[in-house]
């Protein structure tokens, strides 16, 4: 038997995802964000609900863009800061010592360090309530070679990211492979 939580925003897991915004001055900021991913496939699309009491919102809207940083597990600290101060009061980087990469694509910053970035150009934005949803059009994804497969994917063992669970407030690891896609549930 299951048991009733209620109405509570707990889908398990969420993705870590660093969002990188520069301010009206040009500083690079970065945010944690859990409430995100991707929402469409063409146009390919990416989407990241944000507050509107969080400083990188009115960047978002300001210069019309904003990337997404895949941190792996090594910059779980990092991340986890992101999250705990204002871009308003902090320069982030400059505390975590992470580097802002100038995106050659969009007006917002990257997180150098981090394997996998998604840089995005604003597409639309719907306010649901205490959150908008910053729809961003992908223009490009980079990730760094050493966390490619053979095929020029994305290797997640390689790659490392981690994910978040909102009830305990806990980073995890992502596990081992438990099926191959489009094969798992086949019958012969």
């Amino acid at each position: 038997m299951k048991t009733s939580l209620g109405a509570k925003p707990l889908l398990y897991p969420t993705p870590v995802l660093v969002v990188g915004t520069y301010d009206k001055a040009g500083k690079a900021n970065a945010m944690v964000c859990a409430w995100g991913g991707v929402c469409c496939s063409t146009p390919p699309c990416v989407a990241v609900a944000l507050r509107k009491a969080t400083y990188s919102y009115a960047s978002i809207l300001e210069r019309q863009a904003f990337t997404v940083s895949i941190p792996s597990e090594r910059y779980v600290k990092e991340a986890d800061y992101f999250g705990l101060v204002s871009g308003r009061e902090e320069d982030k980087f400059a505390a975590t010592g992470l580097t802002p990469v100038r995106s050659s694509l969009v007006d917002a910053p990257y997180v150098g360090e981090f394997p996998m970035v998604i840089e995005c150009r604003l597409l639309d934005s719907v306010e649901i309530g205490l959150h908008t949803e910053f729809i961003g059009e992908i223009l490009d994804v980079k990730v760094d070679a050493t966390a490619l497969d053979r095929n020029g994917n994305p290797d997640l063992a390689r790659l490392q990211p981690m994910v978040y669970a909102p009830g305990s407030r806990a980073y995890h690891a992502v596990g081992a492979v438990v099926g191959q896609a489009f094969a798992v549930g086949r019958r012969s």
